[in-house]
């Protein structure tokens, strides 16, 4: 296979750089002085046992990245999904492989509106991106978890190929008929990044635990079948072991370092909006996940830092409707 990672921030750099070192051709899609740095020096990963230096071919767009027969690896943002995939369409052919390592349960749909061979992966991967040319790993020896299935159900041969990839790169990985059942679990657990990113410690877990009933409540109205806690952690098991990255450990997951760095967008309106939105269709309240998607996106725009305001000032606006 020859992959292109699409979105080379935490995850995607942190994927094809370690797929690279594992013999795979890799093309990073990376602009910017993130993509300025990797051209020039390889991309820096940072982990427990050092930094190390990958050299990495790396395009500023699709049109320049994609060949025919080449497995794209969508890694952006979800609010980045829909421009990334318009521009992907203008170099790829329709069946090209697209496999999503996002967050949310949107992606996918996006992709085969597009796209007729489309794959999700439930990534769990504690990573880092918050300067140019640079991803930090705090879990080793293995780096993450990323199962993998076809869309919207189903494995097969790719599957197969994909999950023996990202294996030879140090990952664990398992073909998953039902995917989807997983990526559900992983938005219910992914609530709680918009909670890491608006509010200050402690009291972020009583937060997020209200914004994860709330997302149980409206997937079990709308019929959405998800994996259980108890599936989950049978599934993690002890194989992440979170170890500090140069004497810091990992400070916040992907929607803190969205506001730590300034992006200028956030995902919140991918992940609480996703609960926020089958509320609204099912009749279901969803007050905290719409607070912190609102206050998210505050954030975002006024470019305040993450962890600017305390749970009790979350709960007094909560009150107040």
């Amino acid at each position: 296979m020859r992959f292109v990672v699409y979105g080379a921030g935490a995850i995607g750099g942190l994927v094809g750089a370690l797929l690279a070192e594992a013999g795979e051709e890799v093309v990073l899609i990376a602009r910017g002085a993130h993509g300025e740095a990797i051209r020039r020096s390889g991309l820096a990963v940072e982990s427990a046992d050092g930094r190390r230096l990958v050299p990495m071919a790396v395009s500023e767009s699709p049109a320049a990245a994609v060949h025919p027969g080449d497995v794209v690896l969508l890694a952006m943002k979800s609010q980045d999904t829909a421009s990334g995939l318009a521009a992907l369409r203008q170099a790829a052919v329709p069946s090209t492989t697209v496999v999503c390592l996002q967050n949310g349960v949107d992606n996918e749909r996006a992709a085969l509106r597009l796209f007729a061979n489309v794959y999700a992966v439930c990534v769990m991967c504690p990573a880092a991106h918050l300067e140019p040319g640079v991803v930090e790993a705090f879990s080793s020896p293995i780096p993450g978890l990323l199962d993998v299935g076809r869309y919207p159900i189903g494995t097969d041969s790719v599957c197969s190929e994909l999950a023996a990839a990202f294996r030879a790169a140090t990952f664990e990985s398992v073909e998953r008929p039902d995917i989807m059942r997983w990526k559900y679990r992983k938005l219910l657990m992914n609530l709680g990044n918009a909670v890491e990113a608006v509010c200050a410690a402690p009291g972020r877990s009583e937060v997020s635990k209200l914004a994860r009933d709330e997302g149980v409540a409206c997937l079990r109205a709308a019929g959405i079948d998800f994996a259980s806690e108890e599936e989950d952690a049978a599934r993690r098991g002890d194989l992440l072991k979170l170890r500090a990255v140069g004497g810091r450990p990992r400070a916040g997951g992907s929607s803190w370092q969205s506001l730590q760095r300034g992006a200028g967008s956030i995902e919140s309106d991918y992940l609480n909006g996703e609960i926020v939105l089958l509320g609204r269709r099912h009749g279901i309240p969803t007050p905290v996940n719409a607070l912190l998607q609102e206050l998210a996106w505050d954030r975002t725009l006024s470019g305040v830092g993450p962890g600017s305001l305390s749970t009790a000032a979350f709960f007094q606006r909560l009150s107040e409707g």
